[in-house]
């Protein structure tokens, strides 16, 4: 019998990524955890002695990441902040193994909330200030609304201009989708 591969989706292919890299112990950041399904693969991977931040604007966002990470037994591994990944150094003083933002909107929210262009790359810089040397900085966009059009746009301008020797850059999409369809972009701090 042929073995059949099925692609990952983004998001499941950005676990992939995060788990080669996160381990027993680590601290990530999840800087927009909307409905916790990120923030609670982080909060699996560093285990007891590991520790989240995970970051919304929206209270419905904050509550179901909660409610999620109580179910799965990993709560006391989180600390959920209600505020802009923008003002993540007002929160965190320590290095990342890792952050991750999956933009957009809310899932089962008001789409009308989204992330924003301008605060996304602010957050990014703020985000690489926390990254740690080996640290990976993970981004699914979502281009295929108006808002994540512009978004993708200013973030790839942003990315390429990201210095060489410090940082490597990697794009990963499906390129024959319709409708612009999601893809990441992958920063892995080299020094």
């Amino acid at each position: 019998m042929e073995k059949v591969i099925r692609l990952p989706k983004m998001t499941e292919y950005a676990h992939q990524l995060l788990g080669e890299i996160l381990t027993e112990g680590d601290m990530a950041i999840d800087a927009t955890c909307g409905n916790g399904h990120d923030t609670l693969f982080l909060a699996q991977r560093v285990g007891e002695n590991g520790r989240i931040y995970a970051f919304d604007i929206q209270e419905r966002a904050i509550r179901n990441t909660s409610e999620r990470l109580e179910r799965a037994g990993v709560r006391e591994r989180v600390i959920t902040i209600l505020d802009s990944h923008a003002k993540m150094k007002e929160h965190i003083s320590e290095e990342a193994k890792a952050i991750i933002f999956n933009l957009g909107y809310l899932p089962g929210g008001d789409k009308q909330v989204t992330t924003k262009a301008e605060t996304t790359l602010a957050a990014l810089k703020v985000s690489l200030e926390l990254l740690q040397k080996g640290g990976l900085l993970l981004v699914v966009l979502y281009p295929g609304h108006e808002e994540g059009k512009v978004e993708s746009d200013l973030l790839l301008s942003w990315a390429k201009g990201l210095e060489s020797e410090r940082y490597k850059v990697l794009r990963v999409d499906y390129l024959n989708l319709n409708n612009d369809p999601p893809y990441i972009l992958a920063i892995y701090r080299v020094n």
